[in-house]
């Protein structure tokens, strides 16, 4: 590596003159988003990060980072960095790259995209999700280039939808118990989440509350490393979540555990979920969820009798066909039991609805000029790239890697390998989905522009500071969208707003006060203006339009959907599918691990040396009655697909369940494939989102090859 090569910076030894702490924020899709404190030295005459640490005084980082995020500049001094556009040169899905000039670069992509634009702007389909959760490099700059076009819209809903959803016709918001409150609780219920691994702030919290004498419980299809940690581990089916909440429902009712007086005061709909509820006794939920009945009854006692109980729910138990009214169901339980009086009590999926986002500033819908473009579903990106009419001519990535992440994967790559289809990508390494573009263009890390965040895990505004100067010929996705638009001869005053600018604008207020940008961005963070002991619910004052808890929904009713929640069978399960499950016996699901977050970090070398190679863990007993032995290589197979990697035999997955910890990275898989191959593109019930856990497959051992 040549000593001018910006990456070859890293080394911190090298003579400094100068030190200083820039203020900064975890750009991840995690509920922590924490408050960074990056160390920079100025070493001849460039900046160079050399130490990346949680800010000690931010309430909810309190100093500490995850592992992966530690690792900052491992990331952002990658060997692999992109530092130019590149063009592709070779067959799409190879990866054969060439370095050319930013001005060819943007010249080619106005001409392609104005020429399609021409004929259809809805030809044009953007991309994105949760590559970073920063408001000014997320969507803000993007979304105006994409209204101005015309282009079709995005239904983003690859994540968080069904329960957005579930919580907005329930709740009225996402909104939930503060995470400052959880060392207070007397009982936490860790509910589809392996908080260790991808809410480590808020873990940290419950383990102050369980040396205080909490307990902790966790209901998982697989004992994660959080399960291992709790007094009681509930192994249900996976996808059988909502009927789990309608048997604890029951045992309240039939007790007679019910808070009436909140129930009166701030609650709706109570008769008819009551009487969906009595439809759930304990056996007939054991024999749903694969559990003893006795397990529904203990689990009903504790909810009742310890108080104050706070539910941490996680988006791993809504991704299933009933994923948005198993959580409706579990977000009614603390107003049945009364936890919303407390602090310390009540249910967190997300407090993204706290903060009050200015989405119109960032975005500028009026944009569109009345246009109403068509929307694509990214959870089914495959289908649509392969199907939808008129057809997809281009597709603009960024801050996503769909052939990794999306659903149905074989059919995600043949939709990207059309040679008709011009794919720009905005990235900083080679993805698998870069592999794919026709041209790729260098992409700033969180250490090089600046942006705000808000989180879905706490109650705090972050501000990011550029610590560093790009390196190489990168640029902040705000600035690259901002020159296709020149490009393209879009002279609206938006498009010259800086980051600075877009970022004043980020939030409506700050809770109770007024948003002051240049304070945040001065102190690196600020809580909204809400009460030290904040208990949203604790008096009603949901913000549905009936300003109560809504058991029922009538905005569901309106829409010819069943207004009270019910259990609904995955798609694929012995009840709902048996000559399928017949074929594929066994339910899988592909949690994260624990070195990466999502697809990003798998190219950190000295991540996923620590996390090793794709293992599927197995139990004893499935593995048995296949002949695996730990150790073996087994495929992973079903109608859609398969893919190879290497067994672990253990006792974590319940019986009938495999797990395999993704996502990786297919091009660094010794087969070139990961679990998506295997998953299918039907939506949840409600917000339309993915069904990665509701999938049927069969293990076969392999024999060793080379």
């Amino acid at each position: 590596m040549s000593p001018d090569d910006p990456r070859s910076a890293l080394p911190a030894g090298a003579p400094s003159s100068e030190r200083q702490i820039v203020q900064a924020a975890c750009p991840h899709d995690c509920p922590d988003t924490c408050a960074m404190h990056v160390t920079v030295e100025h070493q001849v005459g460039r900046r160079v990060a050399v130490r990346v640490a949680g800010d000690p005084s931010h309430p909810p980082t309190r100093g500490s980072l995850c592992t992966k995020v530690s690792r900052y500049l491992e990331r952002t001094y990658h060997p692999d960095r992109l530092l130019t556009p590149m063009r592709r040169i070779g067959k799409k899905g190879s990866g054969d790259f060439e370095p050319f000039s930013w001005d060819e670069a943007l010249e080619e992509i106005a001409r392609r995209l104005g020429a399609i634009a021409e004929r259809d702007p809805q030809a044009i389909v953007p991309y994105s999700y949760a590559g970073t959760m920063g408001l000014v490099q997320g969507e803000a700059m993007a979304q105006r280039f994409f209204n101005k076009l015309g282009a079709s819209r995005l239904d983003r809903t690859i994540c968080a939808s069904a329960g957005g959803e579930a919580l907005h016709y329930t709740l009225g918001a996402r909104i939930g118990t503060d995470l400052e409150q959880f060392e207070n609780s007397r009982q936490i219920i860790f509910w589809g989440t392996n908080a260790v691994v991808s809410n480590l702030h808020l873990w940290s919290r419950a383990q102050e509350a369980k040396r205080r004498g909490a307990r902790l419980i966790a209901i998982d299809p697989y004992r994660s490393l959080t399960a291992e940690h709790c007094h009681e581990h509930i192994a249900l089916l996976p996808g059988t979540d909502g009927a789990l909440a309608l048997g604890i429902m029951h045992v309240l009712i039939r007790e007679g555990w019910l808070d009436r007086d909140y129930i009166e005061r701030y609650t709706l709909g109570f008769a008819a979920l009551a009487e969906r509820a009595l439809g759930y006794d304990p056996q007939r939920v054991g024999a749903i969820c694969g559990i003893g009945a006795g397990t529904v009854e203990r689990l009903a006692h504790a909810y009742w009798h310890v108080r104050p109980t706070a539910i941490r729910l996680n988006y791993g138990m809504q991704r299933a066909r009933g994923g948005g009214n198993a959580v409706r169901a579990i977000a009614c339980l603390p107003a049945l039991a009364g936890h919303w009086r407390h602090a310390a009590g009540g249910l967190l999926l997300s407090s993204s609805g706290a903060f009050e986002v200015d989405h119109a500033a960032l975005t500028r819908p009026e944009l569109l000029a009345g246009r109403t473009p068509r929307t694509i579903n990214m959870s089914a990106i495959g289908d649509a790239l392969l199907h939808a009419q008129p057809p997809i001519e281009a597709l603009i990535v960024y801050n996503s890697n769909p052939v990794a992440v999306a659903p149905q994967s074989r059919q995600v790559a043949e939709g990207f390998a059309r040679e008709d289809l011009f794919t720009v990508v905005l990235e900083h390494f080679l993805t698998d989905t870069a592999d794919y573009a026709d041209i790729v263009l260098p992409a700033t890390t969180q250490l090089e522009h600046l942006d705000v965040h808000y989180a879905y895990g706490h109650l705090y505004m972050v501000a990011n500071n550029p610590a560093i100067d790009p390196l190489g010929q990168s640029l902040p996705n705000s600035e690259i969208f901002r020159r296709i638009a020149r490009r393209m001869g879009f002279v609206d005053e938006c498009f010259r707003e800086t980051d600075d600018q877009i970022a004043a604008k980020a939030f409506v207020r700050c809770g109770a006060s007024p948003y002051d940008w240049e304070r945040v961005r001065r102190n690196g963070w600020q809580r909204l203006d809400l009460p030290a002991s904040y208990a949203p619910f604790a008096t009603g004052n949901f913000p549905t339009p009936s300003g109560r808890c809504e058991f029922s929904s009538a905005r569901l009713a309106q829409m010819g959907m069943d207004p009270v929640p019910d259990y609904l069978a995955p798609y694929e399960g012995p009840g709902s599918a048996p000559e399928l499950a017949r074929r594929f016996p066994l339910a899988i699901i592909s949690p994260p691990a624990r070195n990466f977050l999502n697809s990003t970090f798998v190219n950190v070398q000295s991540l996923r040396q620590t996390e090793g190679e794709p293992r599927l863990d197995i139990h004893p007993q499935d593995a048995l009655v296949r002949g695996i032995a730990d150790g073996d290589h087994v495929e992973v197979f079903n109608d859609r697909g398969a893919f190879r990697l290497r067994a672990r035999v253990s006792d974590r997955p319940r019986q009938g369940v495999v797990v395999a910890l993704s996502i990786w990275w297919k091009k660094l898989a010794a087969d070139g494939k990961n679990a998506n191959e295997v998953t299918h593109q039907r939506l949840t019930d409600l917000g339309r989102a993915a069904t990665f856990y509701d999938c049927l497959v069969q293990v076969r051992r392999v024999p060793e090859t080379g």
